[in-house]
């Protein structure tokens, strides 16, 4: 029995878990999926947004402002790349200047700082490689940019060195509540599509693109989440020098509009796209979407270098019938943490400590006062600490474990060590897209064409699995059929 059932371990859940993690509550963590944050916390434009393009008085702006302020900080603890390189709305036209007038106004209503208008001299200067066409910008220089399947697994990863239960491939099929159960006092039954299941006194939803389904089993129809389908290129990190701030165009109500912005690894990326469709699955990279967006990046930053692109994404975005984040207790005991799409990622600090609050005072009204742990561990190792070592520092740790002098992945400077040491942090990886988002391994420009074998046998040994047993993502992606001395007819 536990005391507490987050379902979903995106950057959401996980936020929300790793606040939990703070009390002495017995608290588990239900995913779908056979790794955390695989869904719209890894495919995402990685920006945390400073607060002035969402309505006063929302959710949306009220968690963005928050969360931007608190970012840094939770960065820090959890050991997560942060950098705050400012982002800036560019107007092209005169309807474009009344648009970036309307969001500076926008976010001083919404309390966000240093908020000014560059015009066209200031601007170039800032981003000398601006179509000449760009006559003014809205600056914003609390903007920043983040790694948001790193910041996921961390939050997660933290949340389970303080106590909380992960349990991976768990797709919820079934909520009920027995009133019965929990010697009288009533608790939800959480079935899985495996058909096992999972006790617990109060439960959380924030399962995504799924959180309405999810909603529907504990009884609630009061929203529909639909799928906005986002498209990105990924530029090589020789590109890493076209743009310092996150750029964005005036949006539309489809979204922020196609942006370019660095990321905190060096690369650049463009996009996204913006397209509502049906299929929660859906992610595929359309060549419409593709050419969108380096038409819309031709006529903004002709300086733009296509041929760099190292690879494609698609992410989907959960947007909600009320235009704004839903945060509510249909029904005692279960609370609903759906609709957050953007500014989700930068949200996510505040909503975790949000959402904690509204259950601590749902505890209280059971007469339950749940004490904070003793021995609480707030803070985490980077992912990257061996990266960030001098090279006199790195010597010292090859001369005591040889595996941090044995390059694996030659694109990223990956070491079997790092790889290793990856493999055995909250929560472990199980595949090569696992060890990509912790490490960084298969993302240069061979996108894993030469490491993937060598990391294949690595994470074997270390899981202590088959070779043959290792997919690139999960859900039958086998990569391997056998040893080739080993095949026969």
């Amino acid at each position: 029995m536990y005391d507490v059932a987050v379902i979903g371990a995106g950057v959401i859940g996980g936020m929300i878990a790793r606040e939990l993690a703070a009390y002495e509550l017995n608290v588990c963590l239900l995913e779908a999926e056979n790794d955390v944050g695989r869904g719209s916390s890894s495919a995402n434009s990685a920006i945390v947004h400073a607060g002035f393009d969402a309505k006063p008085g929302s959710l949306k702006a009220r968690f963005n402002v928050e969360g931007s302020r608190m970012m840094e900080e939770v960065c820090r603890d959890l050991g997560v790349k942060y950098q705050r390189n400012g982002s800036m709305v560019v107007a092209f036209s005169d309807d474009d200047r009344k648009m970036v007038e309307e969001l500076l106004e926008r976010g001083r209503q919404n309390g966000v700082e240093g908020l000014y208008i560059a015009e066209s001299e200031e601007l170039h200067r800032l981003e000398p490689n601006l179509s000449q066409d760009a006559v003014c910008a809205l600056i914003a220089p609390t903007g920043a940019i983040v790694c948001p399947y790193e910041l996921t697994i961390s939050a997660v990863g933290n949340a389970m060195d303080n106590g909380v239960k992960l349990q991976l491939n768990y797709r919820v099929t079934g909520i009920v509540f027995d009133g019965e159960g929990d010697n009288g006092r009533g608790c939800f039954i959480i079935a899985s599509s495996a058909g096992s299941t999972v006790k617990a006194r109060y439960v959380i939803n924030a399962a995504g693109l799924y959180s309405d389904s999810v909603a529907a089993m504990a009884g609630d129809d009061s929203f529909r989440i639909r799928p906005r389908r986002g498209e990105y290129l990924v530029l090589d990190k020789g590109a890493g020098t076209l743009c310092s701030h996150t750029i964005f165009r005036t949006p539309t109500k489809m979204g922020k509009g196609i942006l370019i912005t660095p990321t905190v690894d060096g690369n650049v990326l463009l996009g996204p796209t913006s397209e509502d469709i049906d299929d929660k699955r859906d992610t595929s990279v359309t060549q419409e979407g593709i050419d969108r967006i380096i038409s819309q990046m031709k006529q903004e930053m002709p300086a733009v270098n296509i041929g760099s692109v190292v690879t494609l994404f698609c992410g989907l975005r959960a947007v909600g019938n009320t235009g704004d984040f839903i945060i509510n207790s249909p029904r005692p005991r279960f609370i609903n943490v759906a609709a957050i799409e953007s500014p989700g990622l930068t949200s996510s600090p505040a909503i975790g400590q949000y959402v904690k609050n509204l259950l601590l005072e749902k505890l209280a009204m059971d007469g339950i006062v749940p004490r904070r742990k003793k021995r609480h561990i707030r803070t985490r190792p980077s992912l990257h600490w061996f990266q960030i070592l001098t090279k006199e520092q790195k010597n010292l740790v090859i001369a005591d474990d040889p595996s941090f002098g044995h390059i694996i992945c030659r694109c990223e400077g990956i070491t079997e060590g790092e790889i290793k040491y990856a493999a055995a942090q909250n929560p472990r990886p199980s595949d090569l897209d696992g060890v990509k988002r912790r490490t960084r391994a298969q993302m240069g420009r061979c996108q894993g064409g030469f490491c993937a074998p060598f990391i294949v046998r690595i994470l074997s040994d270390e899981l202590e699995v088959p070779f043959e047993s290792i997919t690139k993502n999960g859900n039958g992606s086998y990569i391997n059929i056998g040893r080739t001395k080993e095949i026969t007819d």
